[in-house]
């Protein structure tokens, strides 16, 4: 039981979408992949420390194809799209989460820096998207994740941004971004699983830690028996 999961005065749910929502790695992986090939450049395994950790997969694209880079995005969502349909899933209990959370009348958000094209195609393959209250999608806030301006523009409908807290929102991601907008706005912090590009470098003050979602699923019901 972890008090600071009771849900009494929680009025909103912001969950991060890759590796938290959706395991869209395998999918991603294989689409760079074969973009890189096409442009000379080495595999994505080897290209990724090139990236700047607090800007989104897209932001990326200009610091591992330069000039190129427009047009290697447009290049890598089409085979992304093309593909994403056999290779997305969702992981266990993540579903019975929605659903604990949508079943006490407790708006949940998609909150992603993903390119909207992209999101709107894939999240109904694993979810009705009519049990998020609001998706929001990269560079429709005034600043994506780490910035607490994403989660402003996430909940505002809910709960304005001078009103968030600890008690009353919370942001479920994967990732040290998604924390860090978490704390920027003074939102609780949950880091569920392990950080898809496997970053070590954040301050964790503050932040719930999970294995998975199976343990977050059981510590929420825990932490709210009667």
């Amino acid at each position: 039981m972890i008090p600071e999961l009771n849900i009494k005065n929680l009025k909103m749910v912001a969950f991060d979408w890759d590796n938290t929502l959706a395991q869209s790695r395998t999918a991603l992986v294989f689409s760079v992949n074969k973009v890189l090939k096409k442009y000379g450049l080495p595999c994505w395994d080897e290209v990724k420390s090139k990236r700047d950790n607090n800007l989104s997969f897209r932001d990326n694209f200009p610091k591992i194809f330069g000039d190129n880079a427009k047009q290697a995005y447009e290049e890598y969502s089409k085979i992304y799209l093309a593909n994403v349909k056999n290779m997305i899933a969702t992981f266990p209990k993540v579903k019975e989460t929605l659903d604990f959370f949508v079943s006490r009348n407790i708006p949940v958000a998609v909150m992603s820096n993903k390119d909207r094209k992209l999101l709107d195609y894939e999240l109904p393959l694993l979810f009705k998207p009519q049990i998020f209250t609001k998706v929001v999608a990269g560079h429709e806030a005034a600043c994506d994740k780490p910035s607490a301006e994403h989660l402003f523009y996430t909940v505002s409908s809910i709960v304005p941004s001078e009103q968030i807290n600890r008690q009353n929102v919370w942001v479920i991601g994967d990732s040290p971004q998604d924390s860090t907008c978490a704390k920027n706005a003074g939102a609780l912090p949950i880091r569920i699983g392990k950080a898809i590009w496997d970053d070590n470098d954040d301050d964790k003050t503050g932040i719930l830690f999970f294995d998975s979602f199976v343990d977050f699923y059981q510590t929420l019901l825990l932490s709210n028996a009667k």
